[in-house]
This record gives C-alpha cells, structure tokens and sequence, in this order.
C-alpha cells in the first residue's frame, strides 16, 4: 500500500506520448491535489500547459514525498483546478477573495479566467464622470492652485484618490463588535514549589466573531482554511493564527482601535503517571474578549 515514486505510485494510463500518469499528485503551498494529467494542461499555453506538456516530470520540483510542488496560494488553487475541469467558473455566494483568485489566474497564465475575475467599472464610476460631476473648487485642488483645470493630472487624481481610501477605512470596516482570542497552555511542575516550571508553546491561537472584523484586524494571518466561505456578517468560532505569540494578537487588536473588555481562564492539574513523586502536568485555557465601541 505504500506510495512510491514521483506520483507515490499512482497508474499511468494517460497519453502514450506523455512522460506524466494519467493521474498526478500536486502539492500546491502545502495542499494536496489528486487530478488528471488531461485536466492541467487543459488549457494551451498556460503556465500548468507548459510544465506539464512541455517539461519532463525530472525539470519539476518536487516535494519530500514526490509530489510536483508549486508555492502557491493552496486554498484558492481549488478554484483554479475547479476552472480548469470545464473552464467555467462557479464561486460560492460572499466569495471575499476574488482580488486574490485574479493574483492567481494572472500567475497560471489563464487569460480567460483573469477577465472573470477583473472588476467590472461602470460608466458612472469612471473618472471622467466623477470629475464633470465634482464642485469646480474640487477640481481645481486636484488639478492645481487657483482652480485652473488645465493642469489637471488624472494620474495624480487616481493617485490622491487610492492614497485617500488606503488612510480612510471604511464605515463598514470601522464598524463596533466583539472579538474573542482564546488559547490552550500545558506546564509541568515538580512537587517542590520552588521548582522550575518547564513551559509548553502554544499550540494554536483561536478567534471568534464576526467574520468581517476578524478579516479587518488580521488579514493574512488569519487562517481561513478552516471556514473558507462564510459571510461575513456572520460568526465564527473556526478561524485560528498563523502565529503562536498572544502580544502580536493583541498589538493587531490595538492597532484596529479594541480595547480588552473581559477575561476568563479555567485549569487542570494531573500527575503524569500513577507514581505521585512524578511531576504534575497542569493545563489551561483563556479567552480574552475585546471590544471596539
């Protein structure tokens, strides 16, 4: 039952001319993917065309178990392999990533699933709508001193406009909720009170909440494999850190304008073995609860 070789054993009844099986093994930033060989290359001239059509399995990197690697987001490559099946895209309703997923189709060099992607601008959204329908004075601030439109720069109006938005959050972003970082701890102490405590690392940094505001004061840190597509006006209790240290979780917290409202812990404490001279294992865990008025 042991997998071997480059895809850990799996049949190659694919195309007779193709140094690739019929079915591959992809790790994809730590995500494992089964699927055909005929479904990567699916489309010509994309980058998974090119590597699986145009190389040899040898010029591909692999990981520690032969698996082809590609340092990729690995959650949003699901939309793309999904893309590649029948080149239609479906997404699931409050999809948040859409920004990201055109990072990636921009990166696998599909065109097509790029401009799906794009953002649509409409006509009343457009710069020259905002700009014939601004205040006069408006204008000449962007376009220069005086008022004088002549020197209006529309690079630097898109420019004014983006730096405006980046240091202005939304009120939506800025909206008032509640935020819950909890986490487990273990420590071993000798029966001699005096003793050293040899403490364990934090496992896993969870968070509850609203979806949105976990988002917002996280960002990348955030761990969202575990709860990919909820809304986010809803709660979750799922969600965890990509780091174990309780200071950056609250300096994010902080920085987001929370403050800590409430705080709860609850222990336990058991000998390691029947023996009672052994050492006592003692074990926690902590919520602390935030808040942002």
């Amino acid at each position: 039952m042991a997998l071997v070789g480059s895809v850990r054993g799996l049949s190659n009844g694919g195309d007779a001319d193709s140094p690739f099986p019929e079915i591959i093994e992809l790790n994809v930033g730590g995500q494992v993917y089964l699927t055909r060989h005929k479904t990567l290359i699916a489309v010509p001239d994309s980058l998974l065309w090119q590597m699986f059509n145009q190389k040899t399995p040898k010029e591909l990197s692999r990981d520690s178990k032969g698996r082809y690697f590609l340092d990729r987001d690995g959650f949003l490559f699901r939309y793309i392999l999904d893309y590649l099946r029948d080149l239609n895209l479906v997404l699931p309703d409050y999809f948040p990533e859409k920004s990201r997923l055109k990072r990636e189709a921009d990166f696998f060099q599909l065109q097509d699933l790029s401009k799906r992607l794009s953002p649509k601008v409409s006509k009343e959204n457009s710069i020259s709508e905002e700009i014939s329908q601004s205040d006069p004075e408006e204008v000449g601030f962007l376009g220069g001193a005086g008022g004088s439109t002549a020197s209006f720069d529309p690079t630097r109006f898109v420019s004014a406009m983006t730096s405006a938005n980046t240091r202005s959050p939304s009120l939506e972003s800025r909206k008032s909720g509640y935020i819950t970082i909890g986490y487990r701890g273990s420590y071993t102490i000798g029966r001699d009170a005096q003793a050293d405590a040899k403490f364990r690392r934090v496992a896993r940094i969870t968070v509850c909440g609203k979806t949105s505001l976990a988002k917002e004061v996280f960002g990348d840190t955030l761990n969202e494999s575990r709860d990919p597509d909820r809304p986010p006006e809803r709660y979750t209790s799922r969600y965890y850190l990509k780091f174990n240290f309780l200071e950056q979780a609250f300096e994010k917290l902080s920085e987001a304008g929370f403050r800590m409202v409430a705080c709860s812990s609850t222990g336990t404490c058991a000998y390691a073995s029947s023996d009672p001279s052994e050492d006592k294992i003692w074990t926690s865990y902590t919520e602390y609860v935030f808040c942002r008025d």
